[in-house]
């Protein structure tokens, strides 16, 4: 296996620039003839735009904004060139939102991570994303056959199977969020199930902690992680450097002021806003709601893009637990459900390496399990319900509260 996956990976400053000054200006031209939510970009010259520099003049598109648009133009919003006659997939999202999917050569990028992870010809990989609804399953299954892996599509749940199955296929990567791998390895080592061929890890969709990478490291599985999106899809990835992770090639990465489009000075965290150059899906300037900082110089993996610390929290109170998002119009959702209810809070916590989601409700109620499936429900996951006096939860217009550790 080469070291790197292309030569787009080691471009000097200078190339990397050239290029995008023939692909912005084409990207803009995509985005403003799809005319996308309320013409956006209808005023706007794109032969102007030919540096990433010269993107913080847009405006910044917002999922929400998204959202409106599919309301009024379904099922994309008038964000895809050709509309659903161009795309083999429609996956759903949170919100709900409606994304393309593309069967073509590493679509979503995901190539270039999973390349980095060592993983090519020869591996098998347990791909454990979800293939329901949304797209990540997808997503990393274009990706190894990108790099030439053969895929066991095994999805989420059934746990004693996925044990098995990595024993009886002889599973040499793992594909999925950082924490269900330690719940198959240890349902394997339950069973006495051999699984040492398993020894590479690609990741996301969720926090990798340091201890929890030293688990996997300590069993010889080489863990990295990337930053992607159900609509960008990969946006960074980590190399075996493992520092920062690496802007893909394909997107411009800008760093800026939370609630507004202004880029912060180098190393500040700030909300990430991504600028695609897939030509089926040209999202220009979309905020992802995620924090991050600029690192600076280049990693010495010899990839010479930019690096961002990566997933550093949420620019609003939308928060990932169990690799989903928990948006806080979901919970007005759950409490408008019943009458009974005056205010929710979620708290997203950690049990050991495992996410854990408690819903602490308001309410006269006695009986917590009359509000779990309206909690399954509303915030697509389970977890365990708290009942609380009226007016004793905090008044700090939290509601959702992440009280988990990054360091």
């Amino acid at each position: 296996m080469t070291r790197h996956f292309d030569a787009l990976e080691t471009r000097s400053a200078d190339e990397r620039q050239a290029a995008l000054a023939t692909a912005l200006p084409a990207q803009i031209a995509r985005a403003r003839a799809a005319a996308g939510p309320a013409g956006l970009l209808a005023d706007v010259d794109p032969d102007a735009i030919t540096t990433p520099g010269a993107l913080a003049g847009l405006p910044v598109l917002r999922k929400s904004e998204i959202g409106s648009a599919q309301g009024a133009t379904p099922p994309f919003g008038g964000l895809v060139p050709g509309g659903i006659a161009g795309v083999e997939h429609v996956f759903q999202s949170p919100g709900p939102i409606y994304e393309p999917g593309r069967t073509t050569h590493d679509w979503w990028r995901m190539g270039r991570f999973l390349h980095a992870c060592g993983i090519g010809e020869g591996d098998v990989v347990q791909n454990c994303f979800s293939y329901h609804f949304v797209p990540a399953g997808m997503i990393f299954e274009n990706g190894a056959r990108a790099v030439g892996a053969t895929v066991f599509p095994a999805g989420t749940g059934q746990t004693e199977l996925q044990a098995r199955a990595v024993a009886d296929i002889g599973i040499t990567a793992y594909a999925g969020t950082p924490d269900y791998l330690k719940v198959i390895l240890d349902k394997a080592d339950a069973l006495g199930l051999d699984v040492s061929r398993l020894t590479k890890a690609a990741v996301g969709g969720g926090a990798l902690f340091p201890s929890l990478r030293q688990e996997y490291a300590d069993r010889g599985i080489a863990c990295l992680q990337c930053y992607a999106t159900a609509d960008l899809g990969n946006i960074a990835y980590e190399s075996p450097a493992m520092e920062g992770l690496i802007v893909d090639e394909g997107v411009i990465v800008e760093i800026v002021r939370p609630g507004t489009g202004d880029p912060v000075p180098e190393g500040e965290v700030g909300e990430v806003v991504v600028t695609t150059l897939n030509p089926d899906y040209p999202l220009i300037r979309f905020a992802t709601g995620d924090l991050s900082a600029v690192l600076p110089g280049v990693s010495p993996c010899g990839r010479t893009n930019t690096r961002i610390k990566g997933w550093m929290g949420r620019a609003d109170q939308t928060t990932k637990i169990k690799g989903m998002f928990v948006r806080p119009e979901q919970v007005a959702d759950f409490v408008a459900r019943h009458d009974a209810v005056t205010r929710a809070r979620v708290i997203a916590g950690r049990d050991g390496e495992m996410d854990t989601m408690t819903v602490q409700v308001e309410t006269e109620a006695t009986d917590p399990s009359v509000f779990e499936k309206a909690v399954e429900e509303t915030l697509k996951l389970r977890g365990k319900v708290i009942l609380c006096a009226p007016g004793s939860l905090p008044n700090d217009g939290k509601v959702i509260e992440d009280q988990r550790s990054y360091d």
